[in-house]
């Protein structure tokens, strides 16, 4: 069991009248996403509160432990905890893809939706789209999402010209939620010990600090303070979109006796 503790804002920022960002900060349940809407001010935000509904909707069917139908497209890779957040991520991308079709004022609307749950003594942390997850271990800090714009995916194919691309394109997605009727989420799951941190936020904020500087904000303050500080500091350098970010400290993991079973073998001590 993953013991947190945690703190989330979303802020309208500067320039912009509207806020198109959504959050969800459940320690209930251990789930915590952020959803950045695009497609104007009204359509945005409808599909931002699309996205963190519908994913924790269906989530609260696994909250307390009662058996429940599972949806289809499970991938045998993945442990049943991954497939489930998954599961949300899917459910959640139709919905959207519904109303944009549907509704006039909706049309081409989507989102980007990044989440992390705790499950045992472990995370699942999936993503569509560029609204960041970072794991803060001690002095380091490490992007746990995959960023799915034509920059990111162009680096990592190894091409050269991909930081010569306009700076107007630095945000075209690949992948969106609601965009598609299908969407594909890139995940990963992993243990969790104490004194982990991880941060969620939309670019309104990682445009304007770099990982670095979030680290040195969230390794010195509590969750709370940490996102005050950090909204701050993203409209004091201009605040030119909406600010969300989650800030989550795991303060104690108690293993199971099955982990420590499998630890021990590992180490040859059984």
């Amino acid at each position: 069991m993953v013991v947190v503790e945690s703190a989330g804002i979303t802020d309208v920022g500067c320039k912009r009248t509207g806020n198109e960002d959504s959050l969800l900060v459940d320690d209930r349940m251990g789930l915590y996403i952020v959803a950045d809407g695009m497609g104007g001010h009204q359509a945005g935000e409808v599909a931002s509160r699309v996205v963190v509904e519908t994913m924790k909707s269906y989530m609260e069917r696994f909250a307390d432990g009662s058996e429940v139908e599972e949806l289809e497209d499970e991938d045998l890779d993945l442990t049943q905890e991954a497939n489930r957040l998954l599961a949300s991520i899917r459910l959640a991308n139709s919905s959207v893809y519904s109303i944009s079709q549907s509704k006039e004022s909706c049309r081409g609307m989507g989102s980007t939706v990044s989440a992390v749950w705790f499950t045992g003594d472990s995370f699942v942390a999936a993503n569509v789209g560029d609204s960041p997850i970072y794991l803060i271990q001690g002095e380091s800090i490490e992007m746990l999402s995959v960023p799915h714009t034509v920059i990111a995916e162009q680096a990592a194919m190894g091409n050269g010209d991909a930081v010569k691309i306009d700076e107007k394109f630095r945000h075209m997605l690949t992948r969106g939620m609601g965009v598609l009727d299908t969407v594909d989420a890139d995940i990963c799951e992993n243990q969790c010990f104490k004194g982990n941190t991880f941060v969620i936020c939309s670019d309104g904020l990682s445009d304007k600090l770099s990982p670095p500087e979030i680290l040195a904000v969230v390794k010195d303050e509590k969750p709370d303070k940490a996102c005050a500080r950090l909204v701050d500091m993203a409209k004091e350098r201009g605040g030119d979109d909406n600010i969300t970010v989650i800030v989550i400290r795991v303060k104690n993991v108690r293993r199971d006796s099955g982990f420590l079973s499998t630890l021990f073998k590992k180490l040859g001590w059984s």
